[in-house]
C-alpha cells in the first residue's frame, strides 16, 4: 500500500495546535550554524519570540564582536533585538561550533550559498558543516536548512549523512524552514512574515519546529506544513517569480521611454488590478541583492539539469543584464547631447552602492554594473553611499570615496543616483547644481521630480518618464495626478 501523499496546510488549524500541547516538553535549545544575514536575524528573532538559542560560527572575529555589541551587517532593529536578549539570557554565541552542536536538540543551517561559476548553487559551505555535525552528533537532531538551497538538497543530506558518515537514521531528522527577508526589513518580516513554511520528514520535527513557532502561529500567520522538497521550491519559485515581475516593469518602462508614455501611471493602473497587485512594479537599474540573482540563476540550472527550458526567468535575467546597463546609456546620451562629448575623462558622481536603501550589502547591485560601465568609457568616478562604501571598497579600491553627497557633486560632470536612500531624495538640489561642471543627472530610481530638475536648470533623465524630462513645462502642470481617487463627474457626450 502506498503512503499517504505529503499534505500542505495553508490555514491555521486548531488540531495542530491541541498537539502543541499534548506533545510539549521541555524548551528545546536552538543552535543555529552561521551569523550572517539570515543566520543572524534569524537567530535573534527566534530568541526574541521565546526560545533559547546559540548563533555559532568558526569565525572568532565576527564572534567576539557580536559579543560586544557590534553587528557585522547593518540591519534596522537588529542590534536592539539582539542585546536583549542576550541581556534575557535567550541568545549567546559561540565559535565553537561542535560544543553547539553537541548542545543542540535543533540545527539550524544559515550558511552561504553563493552562485559558482555555471550558474548553480555552491553547497561547500553546507558540506562542511554536514561535516561538522556528523562528528559531533551525540544524541537525536533535528537538521533544518535555513540556507537557500536546490531542491533535493535536504534528501542529499539525508543521504550523505546515512551513506557516507554512517550516522544511524533514527538519530536525526531532516527539515526545510526557508526564510523570507527582505534587507532593510529582516526583522519585522521574521516576526510579522507573509507565512512560516516548514517541510519536514517525521512527525517529530513537524510537532517540535511548530513549537517554538507557536507565537507566530498563534498570532494568526498564515503557514505551510509541507514535504522538505516543495519546501525548497517554494523559496526559488517565490524568488524567481519576483525577479521575472521587475525586468518586466523595467522593460514596460523602456518601452515607455520609446513611445513617450509615462511608466509610473502605467504601473499604478497595473496594480489597481487585484490579479497583479502593486508590489514590485517600480522601475530602476534591475535587481540585485544576495538573493534574486542566485536564485534565479540557480532555479535555470536545476531546470536545465531536469532537461527542461525555463524560458521566461532566463529572459528576466537577460533583461537585468541589459537594465543594468542603462543608467550609464542614459547619461552617455545626455552628454553628447550637451556639448558633443563622450563619458571619457568626464568625472561622474554615483550615488547610491547598496542595491536598495537601508542595507549595506552590494552583492550583484546594479551600481556594480553602472561603476564598471562607467570605467570601461574611461570616465573618472566618484561615489557615495551612507552605509555601503566599505563594502564597496573591496570590489573598487581605487574609485574616489566621498564622506558626503556634495562631496561627490562637487566639480562633477554628470551624477546617476542608484539607490532610494532619504538622504538622496532630500538633498539640496539648487545646491548639488551649483557644485557641479555640468548640470547632468540620471535618476535610475525615479525618486526625483523631473520637473523640480528642469525648473532648476538640469538636463535629465530617468527609467521610463524620459518624456518628462523633454516636455515644456506647461505640458507637465496639465497632466492629471495619478493619486486622484475621487470619482469624477460623468461627462455625457453628444452631437447635434
Amino acid at each position: 500500500m502506498k503512503s499517504a501523499k505529503p499534505y500542505t496546510i495553508l490555514v491555521s488549524s486548531l488540531l495542530l495546535l491541541s498537539s502543541l500541547c499534548v506533545h510539549a516538553h521541555k524548551t528545546p535549545l536552538i543552535t543555529v550554524i552561521g551569523t550572517g544575514y539570515v543566520g543572524l536575524v534569524s537567530g535573534a528573532c527566534l530568541a526574541e519570540i521565546g526560545n533559547s538559542v546559540i548563533c555559532a560560527d568558526i569565525d572568532s572575529s565576527k564572534i567576539n564582536s557580536l559579543k560586544n555589541g557590534i553587528m557585522p551587517i547593518y540591519e534596522l532593529g537588529l542590534t536592539e533585538i539582539v542585546m536583549h536578549n542576550v541581556t534575557q539570557g535567550r541568545l549567546t554565541f559561540t565559535d565553537d561550533v561542535a560544543s553547539a552542536i553537541t548542545a543542540a536538540d535543533i540545527i539550524f543551517i544559515a550558511v552561504g550559498t553563493p552562485m559558482a561559476d555555471d550558474g548553480k548553487a555552491d553547497l561547500s559551505y553546507i558540506d562542511d558543516v554536514i561535516e561538522t555535525i556528523a562528528e559531533n552528533i551525540n544524541s537525536y537532531k533535528i537538521i533544518v536548512t535555513k540556507s537557500t538551497v536546490p531542491v533535493g538538497t535536504g534528501k542529499k543530506i539525508r543521504a550523505r549523512l546515512e551513506n557516507v558518515f554512517h550516522i544511524n537514521p533514527q538519530l536525526f531528522s531532516m527539515a526545510s524552514n526557508p526564510e523570507f527577508l527582505r534587507e532593510g526589513l529582516a526583522v519585522s518580516d521574521f516576526l510579522e512574515p507573509d507565512r512560516l513554511v516548514i517541510g519536514t520528514d517525521s512527525d517529530t520535527a513537524l510537532v517540535t519546529l511548530c513549537e517554538i513557532y507557536e507565537p507566530l502561529i498563534a498570532a494568526g500567520i498564515k503557514y505551510v506544513l509541507t514535504d522538505i522538497q516543495t519546501a525548497e521550491m517554494i523559496k526559488y519559485a517565490s524568488n524567481g517569480f519576483l525577479s521575472v515581475k521587475i525586468s518586466y516593469i523595467n522593460e514596460i518602462a523602456n518601452l515607455c521611454d520609446a513611445t513617450q508614455a509615462d511608466v509610473r501611471t502605467v504601473a499604478y493602473t497595473m496594480g489597481l488590478d487585484h490579479r497583479i497587485s502593486p508590489y514590485f512594479l517600480n522601475p530602476g537599474p534591475g535587481f540585485g541583492g544576495s538573493c534574486f540573482p542566485k536564485d534565479s540563476q540557480a532555479l535555470v540550472y536545476i531546470a536545465q539539469q531536469e532537461g527542461l527550458p525555463f524560458s521566461t526567468l532566463q529572459g528576466a535575467l537577460d533583461a537585468n543584464r541589459v537594465q543594468q546597463k542603462k543608467a550609464v546609456e542614459k547619461l552617455s546620451r545626455l552628454v553628447n547631447d550637451y556639448n558633443n562629448e563622450t563619458l571619457l575623462g568626464k568625472t561622474i558622481a554615483v550615488l547610491g552602492l547598496s542595491f536598495k536603501a537601508n542595507t549595506d550589502d552590494v552583492r550583484y547591485s546594479p551600481s556594480i554594473s553602472t561603476i564598471n560601465e562607467l570605467l570601461a568609457q574611461g570616465a573618472f568616478v566618484k561615489v557615495y553611499d551612507p552605509i555601503a562604501m566599505p563594502n564597496m571598497q573591496r570590489i573598487f579600491p581605487s574609485i574616489t570615496y566621498c564622506q558626503t553627497l556634495y562631496e561627490a557633486a562637487q566639480d562633477a560632470d554628470g551624477i546617476i543616483i542608484m539607490t532610494d536612500w532619504d538622504e538622496i531624495k532630500q538633498m539640496n538640489l539648487a545646491h548639488i547644481k551649483q557644485l557641479m561642471n555640468q548640470p547632468l543627472l540620471v535618476d535610475a530610481r525615479n525618486i526625483i521630480n523631473p520637473e523640480i530638475l528642469k525648473q532648476l536648470g538640469f538636463t535629465c533623465d530617468n527609467i521610463g518618464q524620459s518624456y518628462l524630462c523633454k516636455k515644456q513645462t506647461e505640458y507637465v502642470h496639465k497632466l492629471v495626478p495619478i493619486h486622484l481617487h475621487r470619482r469624477m463627474p460623468f461627462i455625457k457626450f453628444c452631437t447635434k
